[in-house]
């Protein structure tokens, strides 16, 4: 019995992006997808009744924080990461790969493991391959991610290609450990930093251990976006069609439409949420700072375009209130509104796609948010 199963349904003739679904034992997702990032067990200032009326399909939660608290017993114990946070919906949780290595200054890593310190208090621990698969399998989410090595950048070609091959090793393991394989859906993680040979290498290696589904990690570390897309373009073509492709850590709207081109079906980031705590909001016309002045008797919604919650009931003078004030409630609006952009941008780039026109929905979009080359960011 395999957990999780993706439902090809069409292909856009002006591109490859294809529409989907991903079949789980919570519901299924409509694809492509972009998956709110709730690191501790929840969407920062979002409750679950918020994220299921703005339409989120899945979420995804962080098995190294959820190690260090409440730790994965504490959750299993809880009856599962669904019941403990009250979200009956699909779950995604990472490996933990990707904080072991850009949180803790103190690491070393070995063919065994990573040990690596704490960034909460300093102590002493180790992840492997086999320790988080024990975590994931406890915490009960419906797709688990492989334990990999994500590569800084830039890198030397030599080190990437051994962090890359030790990634399928340690691919292997996690299948020989996964203990839920009935209800809990394990995708492999591929690697190869910029170099397309080591993407291509690893992407086979992978895809010869018959992974329910693939992401694709170490991309969106501060390269260049053109050169993103350039691994995208040598990476997805040697993935099985009828399974599903995640793109890890991103979420700008340029990037996950141009993702969506390439073929991806789901994409996760914390920049929604990080950048609404600062004052900077997504709009049909571009990014608003509600922070600047300029808004201080401004009575207009964030976005005359949107319909959410905040759209329809807040103007941009009150939420610039809230947040110069420090109140809480103008964080809760700012996420809330960034959140609902994004998951409207993925049902229109589904749409886009069952219309067969995502290119011209692309151009349209990319000229009113103010997007004239991929350089430009969110």
């Amino acid at each position: 019995m395999v957990a999780v199963k993706y439902e090809f349904i069409k292909q856009c003739k002006q591109t490859g992006a294809r529409l989907g679904r991903v079949h789980t034992p919570h519901g299924i997702i409509d694809t492509p997808t972009f998956m709110p990032v709730g690191t501790q067990a929840t969407v920062k200032t979002m409750s679950p009744e918020e994220l299921k009326a703005m339409d989120a399909h899945i979420i995804l939660s962080n098995t190294y924080h959820l190690f260090l608290r409440p730790g994965h017993d504490i959750v299993k114990r809880a009856g599962g990461l669904h019941k403990f946070m009250n979200w009956d919906r699909p779950i995604l949780t990472d490996s933990g790969g990707f904080q072991v290595f850009s949180l803790s200054e103190m690491r070393k890593i070995t063919e065994e493991g990573v040990h690596f310190r704490s960034h909460l208090n300093g102590d002493k621990l180790f992840l492997s391959p086999e320790v988080a698969m024990e975590i994931q399998n406890a915490l009960g989410s419906d797709i688990m991610m492989a334990f990999d090595e994500c590569p800084p950048y830039p890198a030397e070609y030599d080190y990437v290609k051994k962090s890359t091959e030790r990634t399928s090793r340690w691919a292997e393991r996690c299948l020989a450990a996964h203990a839920r394989t009935d209800d809990q859906a394990l995708f492999g993680i591929v690697q190869g930093g910029m170099f397309a040979d080591l993407r291509v290498q690893s992407a086979k290696d992978l895809t010869s251990m018959d992974f329910p589904g693939y992401a694709i990690g170490g991309l969106s570390v501060g390269e260049p976006k053109h050169l993103m897309y350039e691994m995208l373009e040598c990476t997805v073509p040697h993935l099985p069609a009828n399974k599903p492709r995640y793109l890890m850590g991103v979420g700008s709207p340029d990037a996950l439409i141009e993702g969506a081109i390439r073929g991806i079906d789901m994409f996760d980031c914390v920049l929604p949420t990080r950048i609404a705590r600062n004052g900077t909001t997504m709009t049909s016309n571009g990014r608003l700072v509600i922070r600047n002045a300029k808004y201080t008797d401004d009575f207009g919604p964030l976005d005359p375009n949107c319909n959410c919650y905040t759209c329809t009931n807040y103007s941009r003078a009150y939420i610039r209130h809230l947040l110069k004030a420090d109140e809480t409630f103008g964080i809760r609006l700012t996420t809330y509104h960034n959140l609902h952009f994004l998951l409207q941008l993925m049902k229109d780039v589904r749409q886009a796609i069952k219309d067969d026109c995502l290119l011209d929905f692309r151009n349209q979009f990319f000229a009113a948010y103010g997007l004239n080359d991929n350089e430009k960011g969110f």
